[in-house]
């Protein structure tokens, strides 16, 4: 896919996963899973677009193998499924979340096993997606540049704050 200029800024599209059909407006962009099988729509501005975080939390930590997860929130009602919604398996737990009673679905694709979305009872009517699938690599630092670092806490003593975000040691609210 050819990269393209959004109100002046480039839209960067690289060889990353199978799928080579992602796209992204003004208004709205795609995540897709490394193998193409599941596509997601979503807004890149409120109402349905909450905010974007970077998690230090445990859970964050194990579920993707990395030492913290750079993600946004959509209200369930502005996400939509391209493709592959009946693809996604779910695996739902809630012995490693913090707050207690908190239970964490996670949706992952059945094929390559990407990790497209997560639901909370501490974020109702929401899911909270990963910045990693979304096809638009410059969305990363534009719309979905994230704002709130959260459970600082439990980052690693080898990161520091992240500049021009605010710092909360729990889960943030939005």
């Amino acid at each position: 896919m050819a990269d393209k200029v959004i109100d002046g800024t480039r839209s960067f599209f690289p060889q990353a996963g199978l799928a080579q059909d992602g796209w992204s407006t003004k208004e709205e962009a795609t995540a897709t899973c490394y193998c193409g099988t599941v596509q997601l729509s979503f807004p890149l501005s409120k109402p349905g677009f909450v905010f974007a975080f970077v998690c230090h939390c445990s859970d964050c930590r194990k579920i993707t193998a990395s030492m913290f997860t750079s993600g946004f929130v959509i209200l369930d009602t502005h996400l939509s499924h391209v493709r592959g919604e009946e693809n996604l398996k779910q695996f739902s737990q809630s012995q490693t979340i913090e707050r207690k009673g908190n239970v964490m679905t996670n949706f992952f694709c059945s094929t390559c096993g990407s990790l497209m979305y997560r639901r909370a009872v501490g974020y109702p009517g929401a899911s909270l997606l990963r910045i990693g699938t979304v096809d638009d690599f410059k969305l990363a630092e534009t719309a979905l540049r994230p704002t709130i670092e959260q459970y600082v806490k439990h980052r690693v003593d080898w990161m520091k704050d992240i500049e021009n975000m605010e710092q909360i040691d729990g889960q943030a609210s939005g």
